[in-house]
């Protein structure tokens, strides 16, 4: 009898434990998911990409800046989608294409030029997580057999190598500030999203 109070005692409070958990994860917002969804990846990751590649600290949290450019290693972060394209376009006429990389996720715009009709569509959020979704799944499906997080640090740098190490450790440094388990090598295969 004692021993069925104990264990129940204990199943109780690792269920509490268990919910508590659940809880402290930062589910990626709408944006994020649906992104992800559509785009057949999975959602934390490519928040954490977002967040890797364009966070900043807005109150209290990190949070993804839809109008970042980085031209040439300098962050640039402007107020209005307006002003962050007027400085593309500007930009443009004297840095390499494939030197700037624009919006949420970052996209290259040199190497994925082909993806829009304009620069300043990569400014749109949804235009530009969808288009980020696009290149992480390619790299997924190039080996999916290694993972999420490697798809991660070929989407910032396709080559691989110590770039794209670097990059994987900073997308898992920002998965496991958002509560996801650092294991990615279970996360879910494209055919299971």
């Amino acid at each position: 009898m004692a021993t069925s109070i104990i264990t129940k005692s204990i199943m109780l409070l690792s269920g509490f434990i268990m919910m508590g958990t659940a809880f402290a994860k930062e589910l990626p917002p709408p944006a994020y998911q649906l992104a992800a969804k559509m785009g057949g990846v999975p959602a934390d990751m490519l928040y954490s990409i977002a967040l890797a590649e364009s966070g900043m600290k807005i109150g209290t949290k990190i949070r993804p800046w839809p109008w970042t450019l980085n031209v040439a290693g300098e962050a640039r972060r402007f107020k209005t989608q307006q002003a962050a394209c007027q400085n593309l376009k500007l930009t443009l006429r004297t840095v390499s294409a494939k030197r700037i990389d624009v919006g949420l996720a970052q996209v290259n715009y040199g190497y994925h030029r082909h993806r829009v009709s304009d620069p300043c569509d990569l400014l749109d959020p949804y235009r530009n997580l969808s288009i980020a979704a696009s290149i992480l799944r390619e790299h997924y499906l190039k080996d999916s057999t290694s993972g999420w997080l490697i798809a991660a640090g070929r989407y910032h740098h396709p080559a691989g190598g110590t770039h794209a190490a670097r990059y994987r450790a900073s997308v898992q440094k920002q998965l496991i500030r958002i509560g996801y388990n650092s294991q990615y090598a279970s996360f879910p295969k494209a055919s299971q999203i």
